[in-house]
């Protein structure tokens, strides 16, 4: 039997999960994994781009877990067509690939992912990045999250006033976030429950007036508050 995770932050509510890979292992495996997890239902299991949106109004699901590599059409353009649909705008897509390729994160989350993770992602993680996407935030693996920002910080410093905006302890929780960490690693971190922590996140994104978590990795490199060698 599949063990069950330690999940607190996706047990309080059913969060409805769409599985899209063209290798039905890979579904097998993962709905087994969220079936063990209290507050998760997988509403289906496709196989390609095409079936995935057509699924995805047929059972509504909270989050997509979408592969990109598939045949027909695959997971970039499903997950344009999905997030730049009003209609479907309850519906957040998670990315996730055995592809660590740059041009595949800035495309995935130009488009409107809200997160992308690589296939080896801890069971943890995984769990993390589903119920930030149902919450409607955006979450990427700590590894991917310094790829993404490596062109940025070779560009001209940031304005470092930015952070004139924050307290001092919300600028402990930006440096968390541009390293990576999810709301309980920040927690954990900073000795703080994972909603005290998801409270701060959203103060930081109103100050900053920012978008998402991306944008927060960004602001934090980009104003020297972490650095690519920690």
């Amino acid at each position: 039997m599949t063990p069950r995770l330690d999940a607190p932050a996706v047990a309080r509510r059913d969060i409805r999960v769409l599985l899209v890979d063209d290798q039905e292992l890979v579904r097998r495996g993962f709905a087994s994994l969220l079936a063990n997890e209290p507050g998760i239902k997988v509403v289906g299991e496709v196989g390609d781009g095409a079936q995935a949106i057509a699924e995805t109004w047929r059972t509504r699901p909270d989050v997509v877990l979408m592969d990109i590599r598939m045949p027909r059409m695959d997971g970039l353009a499903a997950t344009r067509a999905i997030c730049g649909d009003e209609r479907l705008s309850a519906t957040k897509v998670l990315v996730l690939t055995t592809f660590a390729l740059d041009e595949y994160v800035y495309e995935a989350l130009r488009v409107g992912a809200s997160g992308f993770l690589l296939k080896d992602t801890p069971p943890r993680l995984l769990l993390e990045a589903i119920a930030a996407a149902a919450d409607g935030d955006v979450l990427i693996s700590p590894a991917m999250a310094k790829r993404l920002v490596a062109d940025f910080v070779r560009r001209p410093t940031g304005d470092s006033g930015l952070l004139d905006l924050l307290s001092e302890r919300e600028r402990e929780v930006l440096a968390e976030v541009a390293r990576g960490k999810t709301n309980s690693e920040i927690g954990e971190s900073l000795h703080m429950s994972p909603l005290t922590a998801k409270t701060h996140v959203s103060h930081i994104l109103g100050k900053l007036n920012a978008r998402d978590r991306v944008q927060l990795v960004i602001i934090g490199y980009e104003t020297g508050l972490v650095s690519l060698g920690e």
